[in-house]
């Protein structure tokens, strides 16, 4: 049998397949990041052109400005970093819920508390209005610590309108805020009003206490002078 024929190799050069042309993004992202920081730095030169012209042609107004931005950046770094508190503003026609007698009447005892120590605070001559009722309180609920050194006693009875206050409550708040308390005055808050024994043994005291029933509450928190201010 004849040898099978073998193939003949090809000599022509086998062509290599082509890459896809790549975009030069390397050179694109260098040349954006190149404008950009031109861009930045023709601004900042306008910037600083239009600053000194100022400068040069308002110097007095300029400084005043100035300062008045690097004081407001200043009180702005220490609020935020806590180191500066700014003063509460103490507004007379401040009307809320929480400050309203048909609120104060839907209340718990101890948020009636509160509240009237919040309502104390909106006077800028007390210091402190601490809050230190309890099972055994001994007549005192708040205890107002005023500017002048003078120490109140505040007794808080949050009734109903029908539930007026007795004068058993008048005889323990008279024995107890100065002997046991150590405080210069002592006053009772309502939302109902006090009866008349009460008001009759309240007057017969040396020192009378400060009544405050729902209608005298209801001046105090639309804007009136504080008991300890009349």
């Amino acid at each position: 049998m004849a040898a099978p024929a073998r193939r003949r190799r090809s000599t022509r050069p086998r062509s290599r397949p082509r890459r896809p042309a790549t975009k030069p993004r390397r050179r694109t992202a260098r040349r954006r990041t190149r404008q950009d920081a031109t861009s930045r730095l023709v601004a900042l030169a306008l910037v600083l052109a239009t600053v000194v012209a100022a400068i040069r042609t308002y110097p007095v107004a300029t400084g005043v400005l100035a300062a008045l931005a690097l004081t407001a950046t200043v009180l702005l770094f220490l609020v935020r970093t806590g180191r500066l508190h700014l003063p509460e503003l103490h507004t007379a026609a401040r009307t809320d819920f929480t400050h309203s007698i048909a609120a104060y009447q839907h209340m718990t005892g101890t948020q009636f508390e509160h509240a009237i120590a919040d309502l104390a605070r909106r006077d800028p001559s007390v210091r402190t209005a601490t809050v230190t009722g309890g099972a055994d309180d001994r007549a005192l609920d708040v205890l107002l610590q005023l500017a002048d050194g003078r120490r109140i006693a505040v007794q808080c009875k949050r009734h109903a309108p029908t539930n007026r206050v007795g004068a058993p409550v008048i005889y323990a708040v008279n024995g107890t805020y100065r002997a046991y308390h150590r405080c210069d005055q002592a006053l009772i808050v309502t939302t109902s009003a006090f009866t008349p024994n009460a008001e009759r043994a309240n007057a017969e005291l040396d020192h009378p206490l400060s009544l405050v029933d729902g209608r005298a509450l209801a001046r105090w928190v639309s804007g009136g002078r504080p008991p300890w201010g009349a």
